[in-house]
């Protein structure tokens, strides 16, 4: 259970009452715990999957981006959403995204997704095209340029969620001066002011940040 701030049992709860990954959701996490170790953690949560997979559903996006994919259990759970639009990837790691390569095929949603490897400060701002859904999941100190990025290509009205944006608890701790919990601090103010969006950070997983364009 990523939501170590949440008391265990409550957060048990939630998961017994959270319709369970399948088969190739969990083989794909162990896979990635084998192949990667301690990055494992970089993975969303399988509640997470499931949130994911139902807000496509319910924004019936015609295009959507991801901004770190890793070794695809979130594209995956966005691609499985999709009703006729097409996922956009991005992600600097040739390795690790070959693994979600493989599961996207085994999905049978490879042909929804397009990948591109790269920094994405860089091929982001390539991107031309009106985004309606996103996630933000990768470095935390570029999570201001991904966010300007995402927003500049963004419909009124589409739908960003931004990952690890309550960081174990530890941004909501003043004496916590550690450079990552500054920059998501420092990432969830900049939200939290600008007039161009509404809100919501919910206690999911590691903290997930719902961002609507005005």
């Amino acid at each position: 259970m990523k939501a170590t701030y949440i008391d265990p049992a409550v957060g048990q709860y939630i998961l017994d009452h959270t319709t369970p990954a399948d088969e190739l959701l969990d083989e794909l996490a162990a896979e990635t715990l084998a192949a990667t170790g301690s990055s494992a953690g970089m993975q969303i949560s399988p509640e997470q999957g499931r949130f994911l997979t139902m807000v496509t559903q319910f924004v019936r996006p015609a295009v959507a981006v991801e901004i770190g994919t890793f070794t695809g259990y979130s594209s995956l759970s966005i691609a499985r959403g999709l009703a006729g639009g097409r996922l956009h990837c991005f992600d600097v790691s040739e390795e690790w995204t070959s693994i979600a390569r493989r599961y996207w095929e085994k999905a049978g949603v490879s042909d929804r997704v397009t990948l591109t490897i790269g920094p994405a400060v860089e091929t982001v701002a390539g991107f031309d095209g009106v985004v309606d859904l996103a996630f933000i999941d990768a470095d935390k100190v570029n999570y201001p340029a991904y966010y300007e990025l995402v927003m500049a290509r963004l419909r009124p009205g589409g739908l960003i969620m931004v990952d690890n944006t309550l960081w174990g608890g530890s941004v909501a701790d003043p004496a916590d001066r550690a450079a990552t919990t500054m920059q998501i601090r420092e990432f969830n103010d900049l939200v939290m002011e600008d007039p161009r969006v509404t809100t919501t950070l919910l206690p999911i997983a590691d903290g997930l940040t719902m961002i609507r364009k005005n």
